[in-house]
């Protein structure tokens, strides 16, 4: 892993980037950018990938693996934290004095003086992005943006807009979301996360503290989470802006309704609207509390904002469908700390009827799963009916002596309810063996545990579930 330093200088003037780690849900965003604005552009990444595939059809050029000699002519290289010190791509820029930054810093580049709405938080990040963006668009704005993950309705993670607006996710996990200067801060809420890098949850709160002091026009944030909360008696800004259930709330959220796609009301100013969404899940109601909130901040009426909001239509990897076998559906979510995955599973109960939850969980990074390993554990026990654990997706991390998937299911009260399965293809088959017509299926992870999908789906083609399976 390579910490960002953010005292690097970035250059003024950008011709030719090469992008370490490419494939990347936000780095192909970024590069889909600098194409946009005439850069040529290449790029490396350890898997072939549709993103590499995409870029390449707009004119990057990309490869699979790392070699110094894919720098060609690039003046600037933008990387992850998520590269070692050795990539070799890494080390020749270096040794050759090319400009080499980080990729906040290029966001930054990208986004220049503009009207910046930047989305922090521990959850919901994207979610809220992606409503944001499209309400945006819905609303006869056309606004720039950089999203974590694909917007389903756009097809595209990432566009260049004719508006002065510019919609990030911005990066909480290394402090980078520091880095940029925001007009309107969301902050969906303060899970404390990524100790690793902020050392203690008070450092942490502190962090989103100042993300939320230095916003020049708004801060919107939660006003149910206890991070958000204590974040929020740190701010002295002129103008905060709260959401969620709390009667006291500027924009109030009431009379959830979680059966199928979700409903709810929202108050703002003495009127209420009533919404549904195309989309389920108590969290996704939240979400879009937030997401209008923004809106409002903005100069948007609540009608016309919650009527907005409710056009979206999700991102990728969240509870995405990706097939239905023998009676079982297969889906895909990037949950990948214990109160995603609460929440994931809970959006998934509101529409399953009287199936079973069957939830393949990747372990994301030692340092999460050292720290965490109780609370999905209990997480997982209580919102599925049976799980099946992976081994830990390390990400940039090195592996930490005793930290699998094991320490997982191990923690589980019931070990009936729970299988360590380090093999993918005996984790699909076992999958396929519990199993049965109207069960739901969810891999949960943000690492690649969508890759397992097509292994659950053939298994489910061959492998006879058990005559009796109890939890």
């Amino acid at each position: 892993m390579i910490r960002p330093d953010l005292s690097l200088p970035i250059p003024d003037d950008i011709r030719a980037a090469h992008f370490i780690g490419i494939g990347g849900s936000g780095m192909s965003g970024l590069a889909r950018m600098f194409l946009a604005r005439g850069i040529r552009v290449s790029g490396s990444d350890r898997a072939d990938s549709p993103s590499l595939r995409a870029l390449a059809a707009l004119g990057a050029t990309v490869h699979v693996g790392h070699d110094a000699a894919h720098l060609g002519d690039a003046d600037t290289v933008v990387h992850t934290g998520a590269i070692w010190p050795e990539n070799p791509e890494y080390v020749t820029a270096k040794e050759r004095g090319l400009a080499v930054i980080h990729r906040s810093q290029a966001l930054f580049w990208l986004i220049g003086g503009r009207r910046l709405v930047a989305v922090a938080g521990a959850h919901g990040k994207t979610t809220s992005t992606g409503m944001i963006v499209t309400s945006l668009q819905a609303l006869g704005t056309d606004p720039t943006f950089v999203n974590g993950g694909v917007i389903a309705q756009l097809g595209v993670s990432s566009g260049t807009g004719a508006d002065d607006l510019f919609v990030i996710e911005a990066d909480e996990s290394d402090g980078t979301f520091l880095l940029y200067d925001t007009s309107v801060a969301l902050i969906t809420n303060v899970d404390p996360d990524h100790l690793d890098h902020y050392g203690s949850p008070e450092a942490f709160v502190e962090a989103f503290a100042r993300f939320g002091r230095e916003a020049r026009e708004a801060v919107v944030i939660s006003a149910d989470d206890p991070g958000a909360k204590e974040v929020a008696a740190l701010l002295d800004h002129p103008r905060v802006v709260t959401f969620g259930l709390d009667g006291a709330a500027d924009v109030r959220l009431s009379e959830v309704d979680t059966h199928g796609p979700v409903g709810f009301r929202l108050t703002h100013g003495g009127e209420t609207v009533a919404v549904r969404l195309r989309i389920p899940g108590a969290h996704n109601a939240v979400n879009a509390a937030g997401a209008v909130a923004v809106l409002i901040a903005l100069g948007f009426p609540l009608d016309a904002a919650a009527e907005a909001v409710a056009g979206f239509a999700g991102t990728d990897r969240r509870f995405e469908l990706h097939g239905i076998e023998r009676g079982v559906s297969v889906y895909d979510d990037y949950a990948h700390h214990p109160t995603e995955v609460a929440a994931a599973l809970a959006g998934a109960r509101s529409v399953i009827g009287d199936g079973r939850i069957i939830a393949v969980h990747q372990p994301h990074t030692y340092s999460r799963t050292q720290h965490m390993y109780r609370e999905f554990a209990e997480v997982l026990e209580r919102n599925a009916d049976h799980t099946v654990v992976l081994d830990v997706y390390g990400a940039r991390e090195d592996p930490v002596p005793g930290v699998t998937g094991e320490l997982v299911a191990h923690a589980f009260a019931d070990p009936d309810r729970v299988r360590f399965v380090a093999d993918w293809q005996r984790a699909a088959d076992h999958t396929a063996s519990v199993a049965r017509p109207g069960d739901y299926v969810i891999t949960l992870g943000c690492g690649n545990v969508n890759l397992i999908v097509p292994q659950i789906l053939e298994a489910l083609t061959r492998v006879r579930p058990a005559a009796v399976v109890e939890g």
